[in-house]
């Protein structure tokens, strides 16, 4: 990528002269038969400004002023991507792989969240130096340096992990209804209501852009006391939590518990989040055509993202801290015990079911998590739990919306209205979620949760922007991943030579964007060989 390129690139929706012959370098006036023969590179601006899913009427201003170093009042203007990046590490599958980890782990994997969380820092700040310096986010890139079919295959695979994780969101924020309703609300209905309420709030930007990036703050402000208040009442020990964090060894660990610790990772580090990081930092009005500017827009996006993907690894560490306190080593037994005064009693009775002689442990999710803290510390743990989760959820919904829009519209660079691209993307994902909603009994919900982790890991590696080192430890991580949960379903015969099959293609996919990237970040013999053919 030219970064000189790049400082002449569209200005306040503007872009220089190309080749197509247009003054401000847009293809969408000119004739279709004309549109269709113009290659795209890093300098064609493909669409019109006013047609992004995001900040379309708005840019924040940046405040320039005389006084050199750090400056809070230019921090605040830059404040807002960072934080709405950051709801993708706190949506309910991530709040359920955080207490499936302290019930398998107890502290001992602490440390793997808090290196997963500075992995994903590292791949977010790449993300944003992309939109930041070149005014593209990721999508829109790729559809400059990719060949058609390759540029599909990739929205597909992003396509699937928006919709992997909008199934865990929605489902979380169906089950947070569910728990708040005492049961009124059933699962389907949950997850209707889910999608009216999502649509409603979506539309809030047309408000203020700051407006709506101030109710992000608020459900992440939701989050933190909530989950805060359970890690008070449980109260762990503060010196075995530390040890978690920063002791990266793991004392008599499983495969379970090893298992756990790679989908921490696989929960973590979400796909899409890539693609809507890049560009929600837009959404700033930087003049590219000045690199002070551009090292400015930077160096305040990675302050920010750091203290906000900071107050998101706290809010994970209140989850982890609270179950490995009281579900590790529990058996379902032990839990009915602590119930048996509760009103919640017969609802843990058909949660917390034994089938060994009460050897069983706790096989945890967001359901029985929210009972368990009923039965230990009262009714009011349990609705409190609730409603963090469904600020978790909803705001995850609408975060992935966004990234879902950012997605088709720059793989595809769709000329669709505002509205029909949020419809059409919340369909794509809401379908299966009702259906999965509607059939499936709440036990099923958690195996779902693994599957759907392992689904949205192999999403990952097909991103240009991350370095090679980082693409190399997410793709073993991932394929380890998904091994065990292919062995967990005992999957054979015909399904077992696809599943071979389709891993020989993804990994022989992700050499292609390896070598294809290796190329663009300038290797000379790569590069010539091609000239030479």
């Amino acid at each position: 990528m030219s970064v000189n390129k790049a400082y002449s690139a569209d200005q306040n929706g503007e872009a220089p002269t190309t080749s197509a012959g247009t003054s401000n370098g847009s293809t969408t006036n000119l004739p279709a038969h004309l549109q269709r023969q113009i290659v795209a590179t890093e300098q064609t601006h493909l669409k019109a400004s006013t047609k992004q899913a995001y900040f379309a009427d708005e840019k924040i201003t940046i405040p320039q002023t005389d006084r050199v170093g750090f400056s809070w009042h230019k921090l605040w203007a830059f404040t807002g991507p960072g934080f709405l990046m950051s709801i993708a590490y706190l949506d309910p599958g991530n709040i359920e792989s955080d207490l499936q980890s302290g019930a398998i782990a107890k502290y001992k994997i602490l440390w793997v969240l808090l290196w997963a969380t500075i992995l994903g820092l590292l791949m977010q700040r790449l993300a944003a130096r992309l939109g930041v310096v070149t005014g593209l986010h990721l999508a829109e890139m790729c559809y400059r340096q990719y060949k058609k079919l390759p540029r599909l295959i990739l929205w597909v695979m992003i396509e699937i992990a928006i919709i992997g994780s909008d199934m865990q969101e929605v489902i979380g924020t169906a089950i947070a209804i569910y728990l708040l309703s005492n049961k009124f609300v059933p699962l389907w209905l949950g997850t209707l209501i889910t999608i009216v309420d999502t649509f409603t709030f979506l539309f809030l930007d047309k408000y203020g852009l700051r407006k709506l990036e101030f109710l992000f703050g608020v459900l992440i402000t939701i989050m933190a006391v909530t989950f805060g208040y359970e890690y008070i009442v449980s109260a762990p020990d503060q010196m075995e939590v530390i040890k978690g964090m920063f002791i990266p060894w793991c004392k008599d660990c499983n495969s379970r518990v090893l298992l756990q610790a790679v989908g921490v990772v696989g929960a973590v580090i979400m796909p899409h989040n890539l693609y809507l990081h890049s560009a929600l930092v837009k959404s700033r009005d930087i003049d590219r055509r000045q690199p002070a500017r551009v090292r400015e827009a930077n160096y305040y996006f990675f302050i920010e993202a750091s203290v906000a993907l900071f107050v998101s690894f706290i809010i994970n560490l209140f989850v982890v801290a609270v179950f490995a306190h009281g579900m590790y080593g529990q058996t379902n037994n032990d839990v009915l015990e602590v119930c048996q005064n509760r009103s919640m009693y017969e609802d843990a009775k058909n949660s917390f079911v034994d089938n060994n002689n009460g050897n069983d442990l706790i096989d945890a999710d967001l359901y029985k998590g929210g009972l368990f803290l009923g039965c230990t510390f009262g009714a009011a743990a349990m609705f409190i739990w609730g409603i963090g989760i469904l600020a978790a959820g909803q705001s995850s919904t609408m975060t992935g919306t966004y990234a879902g829009q950012f997605s088709m519209e720059g793989f595809l660079n769709l000329q669709w209205p505002r509205w029909r691209r949020v419809l059409f993307t919340r369909l794509i994902a809401i379908v299966p979620t009702f259906l999965l909603a509607f059939f499936s009994r709440m036990e099923d919900l958690t195996n779902m949760n693994d599957i759907l982790n392992a689904v949205m890991s192999l999403q990952l590696p097909g991103n240009k922007v991350v370095s090679v080192l980082l693409t190399m430890i997410v793709i073993g991580v991932n394929l380890y991943f998904v091994i065990n949960q292919v062995e967990a379903l005992n999957v054979t015969g015909v399904i077992l030579a696809v599943v071979c099959v389709f891993a020989i293609l993804y990994l022989l996919f992700n050499l292609y964007l390896v070598i294809h990237m290796a190329a663009c970040m300038g290797n000379r013999f790569l590069t010539n060989s091609q000239v030479r053919e």
